[in-house]
């Protein structure tokens, strides 16, 4: 494959193009008719290396038909760019060659478009080619919604635009290659085309980590010789060794295999090793004609050669999501440690040509490459990067492979707890899961996940919303269901809080006055106080038109009055004297709060917080509450006190009185010395360090001051 892909990337003449797309599929009168159109279309437009621009999609379709040979693909790949490059339309394309053709076409033509989003240098802001990055594949995945054919060409015109990279200047020729690798790679991945995967991966290390990549190029080159004696050697003797066992050598394969580079240097990066101690170079691969022959075959190598059972994964009984199916295991042979692949040559197909193997051998290949993913895809999340991070992390991460007690197989990311489990069953067992199983023992649900874990999910009645998870969790899905029980249940919080505050003002009149005058939007009322207030006055306007009535509101309705207590606002017709926090959830300074009536005092929970929820649905009187700023800001410092009684009392009682607020104490002397030393954590709504620190050094005397945003960008 390698050699194909050297011989693609010298070929700068229309007519060696022509030949090397022979080499691949008999060309058909449509196809030369499409061929001579585009050579015509793009006549006097040329590549950045000055060769003519129609040799580029020629090229393009020689690598689309190694993966496919459905004519209607070569022809979306001859023709990917004449709507975009050229004069002609869509609608021309559509009648000239059909519907099917057309809409691929189009699908990558809307993909070309994102062109004008792209960053231009590689040296713009992270914001920016994130999201360019996320753009572009959005696009491309929903270009692709319909027809996912029109992602094979895609990756295929990508592949050629990164083997001709080198007359881009370097500044460009990064950014193609970071995009690459955060946007092309990821889909082949998921599409299973692992030829294609690896290719853009090995070609993207190149340009975006050059030293790194001659390093492990070098390695590899200088030890090509001695390497390629171990393989002979070693391959030899697993040969004998199935010759001896009854397989005709004729109707197996075994071949090496060495990793390619960028995925030795991403072993390097995790294991943080050098390339000498990256233990599985060796690699060989033994193909077999049927299922069963793998498992024989892992027989007669495990009996001959001491394996390493923690490496041993079985994917021919357990596929990975997009198809790939394979025994994988590590064994000890002559001192050194060899990888061995074993997998038929039906599920070679697969492994190499992914979703495209169905379309490349129509008879006797099972399209086992699952594109549910594709479809379940929410593409109206408006927020761009979220939709990007999230996509991304479903299509190219490690996976691990769990059970339910039944049996059935979920493939979940490394890292996945239970709750995450508990989502991938079904949107209802995750938000109604109490407890959970593994293996039959009671774990909590943010239990991390190993292979091989048989899991249970316990439900309860009622759904649970567990807002401070959502960072806890692994996969899309169990996030996103986590963000949506968290919006419906704020949603919920304020429209009902919204109606206890405004019965609560008419509380001397009405138990419940918003029924009798409905107010719109009611969720905005415990949010802006303009809002709340006019919202009072629209009441107060409706009850007065009723007879009888305005007297009495003209004398005993009062003003809404705002009453301030250190960093808390509270608003009410009510006399307030006093604020208290409750412990149930210990809400601190910025966090979203509701306040209780208790006669003259406004007692504050957290917004999200259980027993307030309850609260809030039995109609418990509510007031208008907020803190007196939305910004707040974090300083530590350590500073020196007497060791005396009282001494860090008194601080703290001080830092009290200047409203700050402690998040931490860690408190302790040196030895055989009378100064206690003290790390302090605190919060404060002034932004300025100097002038926090001033009256902290008032009272006491300070070894180091720091604001905590400054210590976290170091």
């Amino acid at each position: 494959m390698e050699q194909f892909f050297k011989e693609i990337q010298s070929i700068n003449a229309i007519e060696d193009a022509i030949s090397k797309l022979k080499t691949q599929i008999e060309i058909s009168p449509k196809l030369y008719e499409i061929i001579n159109f585009i050579i015509e279309a793009h006549e006097g437009q040329f590549r950045k290396s000055g060769e003519p621009y129609c040799v580029h999609p020629v090229l393009v379709a020689a690598i689309t038909a190694h993966f496919s040979k459905d004519e209607s693909v070569i022809a979306t790949a001859l023709l990917h760019d004449v709507v975009e490059d050229t004069e002609y339309t869509l609608d021309f394309v559509r009648e000239k060659w059909g519907n099917d053709i057309a809409i691929m076409v189009d699908g990558l033509t809307k993909i070309v478009e994102i062109r004008e989003h792209e960053f231009v240098t590689a040296s713009d802001a992270t914001d920016s080619k994130i999201i360019s990055s996320a753009l572009t594949f959005r696009k491309m995945l929903i270009a692709s919604i319909d027809d996912v054919r029109v992602l094979v060409v895609k990756l295929c015109d990508r592949l050629h635009n990164m083997l001709t990279l080198n007359v881009l200047p370097p500044n460009k020729q990064k950014r193609i290659a970071e995009e690459t690798l955060v946007v092309y790679v990821p889909i082949a991945n998921r599409l299973g085309i692992s030829t294609l995967k690896n290719a853009l991966e090995d070609l993207a290390f190149f340009y975006i980590y050059p030293n790194e990549y001659k390093k492990i190029d070098n390695f590899l080159k200088e030890q090509e010789h001695a390497m390629q004696l171990t393989f002979n050697n070693f391959i030899s003797t697993t040969k004998n060794l199935l010759e001896k066992n009854g397989y005709d050598l004729n109707k197996i394969k075994i071949y090496s295999r060495i990793k390619h580079h960028y995925s030795i240097y991403l072993k390097m990066q995790r294991k943080g090793i050098s390339i000498d101690e990256v233990l599985d170079l060796f690699a060989i691969r033994i193909l077999v004609e049927n299922d069963i022959d793998c498992y024989k075959v892992l027989g007669f190598i495990h009996l001959e050669f001491k394996p390493l059972i923690s490496r041993f994964k079985d994917y021919v009984a357990t596929p990975k999501e997009n198809g790939y199916q394979t025994i994988h295991t590590t064994v000890f042979y002559n001192s050194k440690i060899y990888e061995i692949q074993i997998r038929s040559f039906e599920m070679n197909k697969i492994a190499e040509y992914g979703i495209a193997a169905h379309w490349m051998y129509k008879s006797g290949v099972k399209n086992t490459t699952n594109l549910n993913w594709l479809k379940s895809l929410e593409f109206s999340n408006e927020n761009i990067e979220e939709f990007y991070q999230e996509t991304k992390d479903n299509l190219y991460t490690q996976e691990i492979i769990v059970y339910s007690p039944k049996g059935e197989v979920f493939t979940l990311p490394v890292g996945s707890t239970a709750y995450d489990f508990a989502f991938a069953v079904h949107s209802n067992v995750g938000k109604k899961a109490i407890a959970c199983y593994i293996n039959k023992i009671k774990k909590p649900l943010l239990t991390v996940l190993k292979s091989t874990d048989i899991v249970s999910i316990e439900t309860g009645d009622d759904i649970i919303v567990r807002c401070s998870w959502i960072d806890m969790v692994q996969t899309s899905r169990a996030k996103k269901q986590i963000k949506f029980l968290c919006t419906h249940r704020q949603r919920e919080i304020d429209e009902m809080s919204g109606k206890n505050i405004l019965n609560t003002v008419f509380s001397r009149y009405y138990e419940d006055v918003t029924k009798i005058y409905p107010i719109e939007s009611l969720y905005k009322v415990p949010l802006v106080l303009d809002f709340f207030k006019n919202s009072k006055q629209l009441i107060e306007k409706n009850i007065v038109q009723d007879k009888g009535l305005m007297t009495r509101f003209k004398i005993l309705t009062s003003k809404i009055k705002e009453f301030k207590f250190d960093n808390m606002l509270i608003y009410s017709n009510f006399s307030i004297t006093s604020v208290s926090f409750d412990h149930c959830c210990h809400p601190k300074f910025g966090d979203d709060i509701v306040a209780f009536r208790n006669n003259n005092e406004a007692i504050i929970h957290h917004k999200m917080c259980d027993k307030a929820y309850n609260k809030i649905k039995n109609n418990h009187q509510m007031l208008f509450c907020k803190w007196t700023k939305n910004s707040v800001y974090q300083y530590k410092m350590v500073i020196s006190i007497p060791n005396t009684r009282g001494e860090l009392a008194k601080v703290l009682t001080y830092m009290a009185e200047n409203e700050f607020y402690i998040l931490g104490v860690d408190f302790g002397r040196q030895k055989h010395s009378y100064i206690q030393y003290c790390d302090i954590e605190f919060e404060a709504n002034k932004s300025n360090i100097d002038e926090v620190k001033k009256i902290i050094e008032k009272k006491v005397k300070v070894i180091e001051f720091f604001s905590k945003k400054d210590a976290y960008n170091k």
